[in-house]
């Protein structure tokens, strides 16, 4: 059995403490944040604490808070030579105090806390300083059906980097067709089998081999007209910015 301690409140680590405590082999010991109100409606499924000083010892303390208050939550605890893991995608391994065991239990996946995951759809990429302590972090990704990946801190960095394109950027383009489509009252979800198909194709295909459009085609007229529809000066830029990225890649 896993002993784990979670420390924050946010998404990640909401949905990390509900596939825990799902486990057989994972026990959850305690939940801190420094808000505890964020986390009482759980006082009935697990130890909550808002002191740093009541953490009890525990085989795992997984630091799952926003990346700025991370060195500053691990040099605050109240103890020494423990294992002490974060679970950012851009904050390096050695941002956490040394007085302790160091490693990253990082989950590349989007989390909101309406909506449900599967951990089986979320890679876990992990780094430990020392390599004792690397079996315990692939045990605890292995006992909530996840993938694991052994990366370091620059290769972590990269992956946060790419996955902020993917999702994050990526998101926001859905929100300017979106807002595109809702100007003529027609349905977004008209194309939400599209945004499937595109994500389906490069499960199997390289993303250069999988791109189309009037930018690849370099269809002059097609990009003009575009341009012309759009009001907002904001989406033009964009839309000029991706075309001329595209029309670049595909030496157009």
């Amino acid at each position: 059995m896993i002993s784990v301690s979670i420390l924050g409140a946010g998404n990640v680590a909401t949905h990390l403490f509900k596939v825990f405590s799902k486990t057989k082999t994972i026990s959850v010991k305690q939940w801190y944040n420094r808000d505890i109100s964020k986390i009482s409606s759980f006082q009935n499924e697990v130890s909550i604490t808002d002191k740093l000083s009541e953490l009890t010892e525990a085989d795992l303390y997984l630091i799952a808070i926003s990346d700025d208050a991370i060195s500053d939550i691990s040099e605050a605890l109240p103890f020494e030579n423990r294992l002490v893991a974060h679970t950012s995608g851009s904050v390096s391994i050695y941002d956490l105090d040394k007085k302790n065991r160091r490693g990253v239990f990082y989950p590349l996946q989007t989390f909101s806390k309406a909506a449900e995951l599967d951990f089986k759809n979320v890679p876990i990429c992990i780094e430990t300083i020392g390599k004792k302590d690397y079996p315990l972090l692939k045990s605890l990704a292995e006992a909530i059906g996840s993938d694991h990946y052994k990366v370091n801190s620059d290769q972590r960095k990269a992956l946060h980097l790419a996955a902020v394109f993917v999702n994050n950027f990526t998101n926001q383009l859905y929100r300017i067709a979106h807002e595109i489509t809702e100007a003529e009252g027609v349905e977004f979800d008209i194309l939400k089998p599209l945004i499937l198909e595109t994500a389906k194709k490069v499960q199997n295909i390289s993303p250069f081999l999988a791109q189309t459009g009037p930018a690849k085609r370099n269809d002059k007229k097609t990009i003009k007209r575009h341009l012309d529809q759009l009001e907002n000066e904001e989406h033009k830029a964009i839309y000029n910015l991706m075309t001329n990225a595209i029309k670049k890649t595909h030496g157009k």
